[in-house]
């Protein structure tokens, strides 16, 4: 497997549509970040469940805020249409574990995996303070790896393809 450059990254995501929407200022040298979307899954004291909540209308001056040891999962803005060849690790950005932010490294995208957001297994390792979430907060980034030959496709044995929302687990 080779890691992908940006010139190659902005090539997939303009003629492939592998990203979308893609933005050129969020591509790194290596990676492309990605930022949260309008939907997060919480825990609540009444269900095992997790209850689904739309944080559309907060901001970076009005966030949702997460608790001190608080686990949440979050979807990225960002919509997902890997080709047969590509496949995708999320990674947290340092500036945001330096902050406190966890990432549970269940970031995997398989080549296949399309129509679909990322979802994020986040916790606040703070224990003093709150985290904020909103929409469009630069959460991490995505390493792209080039396979050869290509791989199994996820989009036909993958369970997590076509969710619009963020997903709890499916088993």
């Amino acid at each position: 497997m080779t890691v992908l450059a940006d010139w190659q990254i902005r090539a997939h995501c303009e003629q492939d549509q592998m990203i979308w929407p893609f933005r050129s200022q969020l591509l790194n040298p290596a990676s492309l970040d990605v930022v949260i979307g309008t939907q997060i899954m919480i825990e609540t004291p009444d269900s095992p469940e997790l209850l689904r909540l739309d944080i559309s209308s907060k901001t970076e001056e009005d966030p949702w805020l997460m608790l001190p040891g608080e686990f949440l999962l979050a979807e990225t803005e960002e919509q997902f249409n890997l080709p047969p060849t590509i496949a995708a690790q999320f990674v947290l950005k340092s500036s945001r574990a330096r902050e406190g932010y966890e990432n549970a490294l269940a970031g995997w995208a398989d080549p296949g995996f399309n129509n679909s957001r990322l979802t994020l297994e986040l916790k606040n390792l703070r224990q003093h303070h709150p985290l904020p979430i909103f929409p469009g907060l630069r959460i991490g980034q995505m390493v792209f790896f080039k396979m050869q030959p290509p791989a199994m496709d996820y989009s036909r044995t993958g369970r997590y393809n076509g969710h619009a929302h963020v997903m709890p687990s499916a088993g």
